[in-house]
């Protein structure tokens, strides 16, 4: 069942979102070659923590870090290692936080050093299709609004999309309803109301979307080894439009 948010209960999340969006901002000035994948979880944690957070992710459905690393081919949930990022990667960083009980998520998709043009390209089409779907999560709106605008603007620059994957309500629970899908019809779906409370999240791949088990047995990457890009908000329904509560 979709939950609605108080105005206070989403003020809490907010205060989780900017504690998120501190450590996401931090970790990404730490992306370069020769730097571990462990080494981001182990920065993230003890930032999480200092400013009074707790990690989300931590044991979460069997998940043993704070951090999920995806690099290149891996889609998302990534698990930290000794793997040494070089010239060239890129990396997905999601991360969530839970403080006073609430929960925020989010995800950014990072070059490390030097990358090709067009690793470079999905990654803006990626944010881009985030910013598209921001703008639907309007009172009014359906879920099937935000999936069918982002299909729309990834179809048009010849990418795929990840359909096994989707966005999702979040208040008290790290996954809640409605699930928020980055394909759909118009006017489908559950409607938008105030105080609703989503993660969008587009997976957007360079060849075929289809998914398979990644290496580390838990991630998911591409099945045609293409790589892939991921960003994610959350965000208030609110009177005034979409309140973006993971970025400072």
């Amino acid at each position: 069942m979709t939950t609605v948010k108080t105005e206070e209960e989403i003020k809490i999340m907010a205060e989780s979102g900017r504690i998120l969006a501190t450590v996401i901002k931090d970790l990404e000035k730490r992306v370069k070659p020769g730097v571990t994948t462990m080494e981001l979880n182990d920065a993230a944690e003890a930032l999480i923590l200092s400013m009074g957070g707790k990690p989300a992710f931590k044991n979460y459905d069997g998940f043993p870090y704070s951090l999920c690393a995806s690099v290149n081919e891996v889609v998302v949930h990534g698990y930290p290692s000794n793997y040494i990022l070089r010239e060239g990667d890129i990396i997905g960083l999601d991360l969530g936080v839970i403080y006073k009980g609430y929960y925020s998520d989010s995800a950014i998709t990072v070059a490390v050093g030097n990358i090709s043009f067009e690793a470079q390209r999905l990654i803006k089409v990626t944010k881009t299709a985030l910013r598209y779907g921001i703008k639907k999560a309007k009172i009014g709106n359906t879920v099937g609004d935000i999936g069918n605008t982002i299909q729309r603007y990834i179809e048009t620059q010849g990418y795929g999309i990840v359909k096994e994957l989707c966005g999702h309500g979040i208040g008290k629970k790290l996954h809640e309803e409605p699930q928020v899908l980055n394909f759909g019809k118009r006017g489908h779906g559950p409607k938008l109301v105030e105080g609703m409370v989503i993660c969008i999240e587009p997976m957007i791949t360079i060849g075929n979307p289809d998914l398979k088990k990644a290496k580390d047995g838990y991630g998911y990457a591409t099945r045609d080894g293409s790589l892939s890009a991921h960003f994610e908000h959350t965000i208030a329904i609110t009177k005034s439009g979409p309140k973006v509560l993971t970025e400072i």
